[in-house]
């Protein structure tokens, strides 16, 4: 990423919004702090993006794009990237860019809602490319989707007990590294997780 001197006012706008809307959320960061964040009076700010809902809006459309062109090898199907495509598509994604998903989502605002449907809808192509088999795709990916999301959410406690601090790079790769792991393999033996859906297939058939 290039250092804030290189970049554009726009741009250093952009970046100073992701930062606070992210800590403060949309109703906690102001204008002006903003502003001073990046350098800039508030009047340029007003000049580039009109108010406040405008700013977070282009966060929103910037955070989305650059999301999907992480993942968009993913998402076209290719299983075989390999370890050191795997790695630069990680570190391109910078922190700044979950924490500001998760802080939308969680603020309950209508921004935050549309960002989950779209990601529950990129998870949704990437499963149909996928050999993974569900009854219920959309439930699926939106738990999917859910389950990420609450590990950055709870980042903070997740660093206190693994003694990492996973805002920085390191820690980061750890938690990371686990929820692969997690993911890699089953938790619930054949048999068992077979009398569970049977289970729950029972209550859903109860309610209809």
């Amino acid at each position: 990423m290039s250092s804030p001197t290189d970049l554009t006012a726009r741009a250093r706008i952009r970046e100073a919004a992701l930062t606070l809307f992210a800590a403060k959320g949309i109703d906690g960061a102001t204008i002006r702090d903003i502003a001073q964040e990046a350098g800039v009076s508030s009047g340029l700010l007003r000049h580039h993006f009109g108010s406040k809902e405008g700013l977070r809006d282009a966060c929103d459309d910037y955070v989305m794009a650059e999301l999907a062109r992480v993942r968009a090898p993913y998402l076209a199907g290719n299983q075989t990237l390999g370890a050191q495509a795997m790695s630069n598509a990680l570190n391109s994604v910078p922190l700044r860019l979950q924490n500001y998903v998760v802080r939308s989502t969680m603020d309950g605002t209508p921004a935050g809602a549309q960002m989950f449907e779209r990601n529950v809808d990129e998870a949704e192509t990437w499963l149909a490319r996928s050999d993974i088999e569900t009854d219920d795709p959309r439930a699926y990916c939106a738990v999917l989707v859910s389950l990420q999301m609450g590990m950055f959410l709870m980042r903070d406690r997740i660093s206190a007990t693994i003694g990492a601090d996973t805002h920085e790079q390191v820690g980061q790769a750890r938690m990371l590294r686990a929820a692969v792991d997690i993911f890699a393999q089953p938790l619930l033996p054949p048999d068992m997780a077979a009398d569970a859906r049977a289970a729950l297939d029972r209550l859903i058939t109860a309610q209809e």
